[in-house]
């Protein structure tokens, strides 16, 4: 299976960059899995998960999920998997909201540290990665949820949370 490339298109006031198009896209994806999680996470009632705000919570948390990464463990003097295993602790961390029951303040509250985490792990990129397609969506990722996180944060105050 093929890695799809991201082709630089010529650029002119007539055209737009693949990045700002791959942005848009993937923010309507990122919104609706954003959506789908804040909606299971809240759909069971009878007992809510417990969300710990520790990192070492936030880890045992992932990895009882099944998302362990045993490289990290055969490899923890590696600052590649320090520096994202740091950035993924906290935006887990992080992500532990309390919800208000307000669909619109949950979601932008936690979509806050989610996109931060994201932020993070580019900038592992920059200072780690050589690949310049890879460095490139990491700048744009980084761009984008700077102000996607931005207009969150309005919204949010403009409704005094």
């Amino acid at each position: 299976m093929s890695t799809p490339r991201m082709v630089q298109a010529p650029r002119s006031a007539a055209t737009i960059r693949p990045a700002e198009g791959m942005v848009n896209m993937n923010l309507h994806i990122r919104l609706l899995v954003a959506g789908a999680l804040l909606a299971a996470a809240t759909s069971s009632p009878a007992q809510p998960p417990a969300i710990s705000t520790t990192s070492a919570a936030a880890t045992n948390h992932h990895q009882e999920h099944g998302h362990a990464h045993p490289t990290a463990a055969a490899h923890p003097d590696d600052p590649v998997i320090r520096a994202y295993q740091t950035a993924n602790n906290k935006m887990h961390a992080e992500m532990g909201i309390e919800f208000t029951g307000d669909a619109d303040v949950d979601f932008m509250r936690g979509m806050i540290p989610h996109h931060q985490g994201a932020i993070d792990m580019a900038r592992v990129v920059l200072q780690h990665g050589k690949d310049p397609e890879v460095r490139q969506l990491a700048e744009a990722v980084i761009a984008a949820q700077e102000s996607e996180i931005a207009t969150m944060r309005e919204w949010l105050r403009e409704r005094g949370h």
